[in-house]
């Protein structure tokens, strides 16, 4: 998080993803906040609502404006889920589709 407040431009946005270790603490110079106008937002689960936000992403999906499967490097079983581990563990994988019917 450190490094990405850093690389952020005056003026400019971090926004964090992702859950830290809860005793993680995140420390800046304040003075960057205020004379350099920067700002830091969190977002959880993509700060989707999912009643809102799935029918508009399958629309976009179907309108050809979502590439989704471009993003879905690996499908696997469900009994292959400590593969599907494996790959993200080995940077192998970025996006996983588990087939439970299968």
């Amino acid at each position: 998080m450190i490094q990405a407040y850093e690389a952020t431009k005056c003026g400019g946005t971090t926004i964090t993803v992702g859950l830290p270790a809860p005793n993680k603490m995140f420390s800046i110079p304040a003075i960057s906040i205020t004379a350099e106008e920067r700002t830091i937002k969190g977002s959880y689960m993509g700060s989707c609502i999912p009643r809102r936000d799935i029918p508009r992403f399958i629309g976009m999906y179907q309108a050809g404006l979502l590439p989704v499967d471009k993003l879905q490097t690996h499908t696997l079983r469900l009994e292959e889920i400590n593969l599907g581990f494996d790959r993200l563990a080995q940077g192998l994988a970025v996006r996983q589709i588990v087939d439970f019917g299968s």
